[in-house]
Formats: structure tokens, sequence, C-alpha cells
């Protein structure tokens, strides 16, 4: 993950002003891990300066992905997460019965990549998606019944 003076420059660079705000959002985004929503990017943020606004950390998160510092994925329930950049990208198996999501390393999604490619010239990024179905154990439990 670049460092913070790095994200600065990144966002003085588009022309927004490194405002206390912005600052708060940075620090969140070099210390998570994993994903985390744009609403707990929020939440967290404006326990320390409550006069934040929603609207300047969607605005923040996208300028971060533009530069490549983060990136977003869609999750089934319409809900969309943010990751950093620097941890490696995978796709999510999730659950429709019982809302489990397990991490899947990219590499299975590989022949399927290099089909569509193959076939309709289409680059596939599986990064930004999450695989919706039912789990070994909710099918298993559907099967005893």
């Amino acid at each position: 993950m670049a460092e913070t003076h790095e994200l600065r420059n990144a966002l003085r660079a588009e022309g927004l002003r490194m405002t206390p705000q912005r600052q708060l959002i940075l620090d969140v985004v070099g210390s998570m891990r994993g994903h985390i929503s744009a609403d707990q990017v929020y939440r967290q943020v404006a326990a320390r300066f409550p006069d934040v606004n929603i609207t300047t950390v969607y605005r923040t998160l996208e300028v971060l992905e533009d530069h490549g510092y983060v990136r977003h994925t869609h999750f089934h329930d319409g809900r969309s997460q943010f990751e950093r950049t620097d941890e490696p990208a995978h796709q999510h198996l999730v659950c429709k019965v019982c809302g489990t999501d397990r991490e899947m390393d990219l590499s299975v999604l590989e022949p399927l990549a290099q089909d569509l490619l193959a076939r309709f010239g289409f680059e596939a990024d599986f990064s930004h998606t999450a695989i919706v179905g039912v789990c070994e154990a909710c099918r298993s439990r559907a099967e005893l019944r």
C-alpha cells in the first residue's frame, strides 16, 4: 500500500484539498485489512470528526480506486466493499441460504477467463463480483429433509 503522503498527493492531483476529514479517511484506509464498506469508513471517521459527509468518503474512495490504491467488489445484496490493492485479489462464494462468505483464489477461475477470451474476445475481471449459490452445509441439510 502506498504511504499516506502518496495518497495525499493522489488526492491533490485530482484537485481535492487535504481536509482533516480526508486525512482521517486515508488513515482508516491505511489501517484497514480485508473488506470494508464506505459506511464502515464513514462511521470510523465520524467517530473522530462528526462533521464528515458520507459523500466525501465515497468521493475519496473513488479517487483512491482510480489511482489503484483500493478496489471494490459488488456483492449480491447490492453492497459494495472496498479493499486495499496490496492484498491478493480473490473471489467470494456467498451462500444465498445462510449468508456465509468464503474467499476463493482467482486461479480457480482462470480456465473460464481463458475460455471467455478465446470464444468472445472478452477479458473478464472476476475480482469485482461474488458467486452466489448454496454452500455445502446448506445443501447437506436440504438433502436430509
